[in-house]
């Protein structure tokens, strides 16, 4: 049998989270990948450069982002000594479990209680999209469409590369999603820049995704068809698979047009079941995400096992 690093980390993860009085103390591991990054961009994304110039840098970024997070994953591993349980302790903050179920339910109390302005606030703290106009089933829509999504790049895919390559893969993968998430916009400020960013990424998620649309669509027992129809209907190569999968399991409509910067952009339907998403919507999504969590658990486990 081998070590349970990722079982553990995952059940570590599940208990206490990232918990606030750490955040407060030390931060998060993110935030270092987040402070170069944009002190990168800061120095490289000038727009007195060409547009070839700023894509060379950013793919610079993205190399020294793996270089650097790829050098701690292994130096974490040398200092462990191969004493599993402190390897555990070095994956887990790069799981976001029980984060990402923090973050979405009290969206689903908000809205039980009718407080509209409350459950914007609370969805504005996961979502990028302007939410000052959303209604109740747009906000219900948007904590669901974030859950689904983030399933895959806070859970699924660190884990997965947690399992093929370790510390330094997990590390890796989060330093690339980062980058990601900051700099891998289409915008005209970032579109050269983040050019490399937005394609590793892509290319790190492009397994896992499709790993979490499946385990979403066992863990709600349906939605099979919905993912494999509409999976390719996002504007992203991966993150379709598992906000599909969620739509055809809960029987929902998701995506659809939403405002960015004050700009609408017409998105596609995913799904072909309710609009009118609600806050027991949200119960039921956090349910399935849950027992999609709980998979993963087995599929870390049992490779732990046969190995």
């Amino acid at each position: 049998m081998a070590e349970p690093v990722a079982l553990a980390a995952l059940m570590i993860d599940a208990a206490v989270g990232w918990p606030v009085w750490l955040y407060r103390r030390v931060g998060h591991p993110v935030g270092s990948f987040a402070r170069i990054i944009d002190g990168c961009e800061r120095r490289w994304n000038d727009h007195c450069r060409s547009a070839g110039a700023r894509r060379l840098l950013g793919v610079g970024t993205v190399l020294a982002l793996i270089a650097l997070a790829s050098g701690a994953g292994w130096i974490l591993t040398v200092a462990a000594g191969g004493f599993w349980p402190l390897l555990a302790l070095f994956a887990w903050p790069g799981l976001a479990q029980r984060s990402l179920h923090d973050h979405v339910l009290p969206v689903a109390r908000a809205l039980e209680t009718g407080d509209l302005p409350a459950a914007r606030q609370a969805v504005a703290l996961i979502v990028g999209r302007d939410v000052s106009s959303l209604d109740e089933a747009g906000v219900a829509r948007a904590a669901i469409e974030s859950l689904s999504e983030s399933f895959c790049d806070g859970i699924a895919a660190p884990l997965f590369w947690l399992l093929v390559a370790g510390l330094p893969g997990l590390w890796v993968y989060k330093g690339i999603n980062t980058a990601d998430s900051l700099i891998g916009h289409r915008e005209e400020r970032w579109r050269a820049f983040g050019w490399a960013a937005a394609r590793t990424d892509d290319l790190l998620n492009l397994i896992p995704a499709r790993i979490g649309g499946l385990l979403i669509c066992i863990a709600g027992m349906g939605g099979f068809e919905i993912m494999l129809r509409d999976a390719r209907r996002h504007a992203s190569p991966n993150a379709g698979w598992t906000e599909s999968a969620m739509a055809g399991a809960l029987g929902l409509r998701l995506a659809g047009p939403v405002a960015y910067d004050g700009l609408w952009h017409d998105k596609g339907w995913i799904g072909d079941g309710r609009a009118g998403a609600t806050a027991a919507d949200i119960r039921r999504a956090l349910s399935i995400y849950r027992r999609a969590c709980l998979l993963l658990w087995a599929i870390a486990g049992g490779i732990a096992w046969a190995l």
